[in-house]
Order: C-alpha cells, then sequence, then structure tokens
C-alpha cells in the first residue's frame, strides 16, 4: 500500500497554521464535549465526526485541522447540524484552524492523494448531502493518520467503522468483500484507478502479506 504522501503546502502557510492551531487547542473542544453537544451522540456518523475532529493533533501537517479540505461555511453548517449544542468559543476554535488551512490550500499545490480519496469516496456515497459530503472529507482526513481506519476516525471497534462504509458509501463497501483492512482497501482502489498494481502475488490467498491486508486490526497498525 502506498503511504499517505502528499505535495507539501509552503513552509510559511503551515507554520501559520501549526501557530494558530496552538493558539486555539485549549478552547478547542474534547471528545465528551463534542458528544455531550451532539444530537444523535450514539449514530456512528456523529461518532466518526468527532473523533475525526478531536483527533486532529495526532495526524501531520497539512491535516491536523478538524476535517481537511472541507470548506469552513460548510464545516460550520454540519457543526450547527450535528453538534447543536457547541459553545461560541468551541464553534470558534475548531472554525479558525479551518480558515487558515483553506486560505494555505490555495497558495499551494494540490494535495493530490488527499483529494483522490475524497473524489473517491463521493462517487460511492449513498445520499449527496451535506452530511455526507463532509463524511467524505472525514474519512480522507482520517486516512491520513498512522493507526487503523477505525482508531483514525476514532470508533469504537472495527465493526463500527464496516457499518459506516456500508450504510453511507455502500457501494464502495461492497467491493470489501474479502473484508480487507479499510485503509489498505482504499489505497488499493487508488491504485487500481490508476492502472498501479503493487501486490506481489496474483491473488491475495497466494499472497505473503496477506496477513497484513487481512488480518485482525485490533493492534496499533505497523
Amino acid at each position: 500500500m502506498p503511504t499517505a504522501a502528499c505535495t507539501p503546502l509552503p513552509d510559511g502557510a503551515l507554520a501559520a497554521i501549526a501557530r494558530l492551531r496552538r493558539a486555539t487547542a485549549g478552547s478547542a473542544p474534547t471528545y465528551p464535549e463534542l458528544l455531550a453537544a451532539a444530537r444523535t451522540p450514539d449514530d456512528v456518523v456523529t461518532l466518526a465526526l468527532a473523533g475525526v475532529i478531536t483527533n486532529a493533533p495526532l495526524r501531520p501537517a497539512p491535516y491536523d485541522v478538524p476535517i481537511a479540505g472541507l470548506a469552513p461555511p460548510i464545516l460550520a453548517a454540519v457543526l450547527a447540524d450535528r453538534f447543536p449544542r457547541l459553545t461560541h468559543a468551541h464553534h470558534a476554535a475548531l472554525l479558525a484552524p479551518a480558515e487558515a488551512a483553506q486560505a494555505a490550500e490555495a497558495a499551494g499545490d494540490p494535495i493530490d492523494e488527499f483529494h483522490d480519496l475524497v473524489t473517491l469516496l463521493l462517487e460511492h456515497r449513498n445520499d449527496a448531502d451535506a452530511s455526507s459530503h463532509a463524511l467524505a472529507h472525514a474519512v480522507a482526513t482520517a486516512s491520513m493518520g498512522a493507526d487503523h481506519l477505525w482508531q483514525d476516525l476514532g470508533l469504537p471497534h472495527r465493526r463500527a467503522l464496516s457499518e459506516l462504509m456500508d450504510t453511507r458509501f455502500r457501494t464502495l463497501a461492497r467491493r470489501n468483500s474479502g473484508d480487507m483492512k479499510w485503509k489498505k482497501f482504499l489505497y488499493k482502489q487508488l491504485c487500481e484507478r490508476a492502472d498501479i498494481f503493487v501486490c506481489k502475488s496474483p491473488s491475495c490467498a497466494a499472497c505473503s502479506d496477506y496477513d497484513a491486508c487481512f488480518g485482525p486490526e485490533t493492534d496499533p497498525a505497523p
């Protein structure tokens, strides 16, 4: 599976985002605070959005923002819909880095791999609504993290991620009939779209790396 490399933003832009993150870190909501402010705190989409937002500091730049690539007005609408009881300070603390990141990205080169993931997810979303648009960006953002995708999304277990993919990106989820690890599966889809074949074996069953792609996702990702 290819690594999560990207075309870097200008150093000055990244430094500005980092300064803003430090300035707003103390006022950003925690995971429990987001769920306390949620309209449907037990819903898997709400859990995933809350997880990717609060895991922002764990991701490398330029993905250390609430939801990468999501325009601030759309993020604001999602926050208002999913987390209507957020305080004004929490709301502002989440929007500020998103606004800075949008300006920095406009000044730099496109983040091709990230946007390819977003495009793939958008093509397979069940509903063309704002929630699914935001969720596609959230899953792509979490894919830039270092752990298994369900962990990077802050979900309680892999089954929750499989439920999320099946209920919101069903046609894509059904392609994963062999139950491949989700992050590896998504990158495999990108490779196939680009006619890049990096697997060592003609079939998964005969591959020496089978466990790396299909084994249990309980330990930290290698």
